[in-house]
């Protein structure tokens, strides 16, 4: 086994797929945590499947990695967005999201704690979003995706002396599956939206994954607590999606 294992939920597409397929490369064990084994085979990695949205499940999966792996890093990367306006949006939509955002990454750091504290290293991130700034039709998802920022800062003050970080990216629009969810890809309304961003340009993929390889790195340990967005200088402004 290699002497760094990653836990990534949602580590079968998208953002997710491609950090698993980044740490494989550089000799992470990976272990993809989803509703869905990923595409890809590789003989370190290895999927635990669970709906994150249900509590129980995420704490089988939960016990299932604690038994099995030894945790270094925790990526937190799975995420739903559930769009509607204020007057359509509904308290379990709230209850749902921070359920999925933050409640199971709490299952899973609890599982890996104990390990990350005995080695005294680990390595926590968070996939929030530059909605948690703000944005219409987020009432949920801008309230959990902010909420983990919170829950990072906590965290990163409480386990610091254990030699563990804590930081999260928060990127802006990224062409990924969600984002295609929401506006029709290659539209009129994606041109239109990349205009808007200072870059001029929508992200992608690998430019979170960027910012998430260097929160992995262990010799990166005076750096804990943070939020960096990834979001082309959108969090500098407005953006309405």
């Amino acid at each position: 086994m290699s002497e760094f294992t990653a836990v990534i939920t949602g580590g079968n597409k998208g953002i997710g797929a491609d950090l698993a397929e980044r740490l494989l490369g550089q000799g992470y064990t990976v272990v993809s945590v989803a509703r869905a084994a990923p595409e890809k085979n590789h003989p370190n990695l290895h999927s635990v499947e669970a709906d994150l949205l249900d509590p129980e499940a995420v704490a089988a999966a939960a016990e299932t990695i604690g038994a099995e792996f030894q945790v270094s890093h925790l990526i937190h990367n799975a995420g739903l967005i559930w769009p509607n306006l204020v007057e359509e949006a509904r308290p379990e939509d709230i209850t749902g999201l921070a359920q999925l955002h933050l409640g199971s990454a709490l299952t899973l750091l609890q599982a890996a704690l104990p390990g990350m504290k005995e080695r005294k290293f680990g390595r926590v991130m968070f996939n929030a979003s530059r909605a948690a700034l703000g944005a219409p039709t987020r009432t949920a998802y801008s309230a959990s995706k902010a909420g983990m920022i919170g829950m990072a800062r906590t965290w990163a003050l409480e386990l610091a002396p254990h030699g563990i970080t804590v930081n999260v990216v928060a990127p802006g629009p990224v062409l990924t599956d969600n984002f295609w969810g929401i506006v029709e890809k290659d539209s009129p309304q994606q041109e239109a939206l990349a205009k808007r961003i200072p870059v001029g340009r929508i992200g992608t993929v690998q430019d979170v994954t960027n910012a998430f390889l260097f929160f992995c790195n262990p010799e990166n340990s005076f750096v804990t607590g943070q939020t960096l967005y990834v979001c082309g200088g959108a969090s500098v402004g407005t953006l309405a999606i």
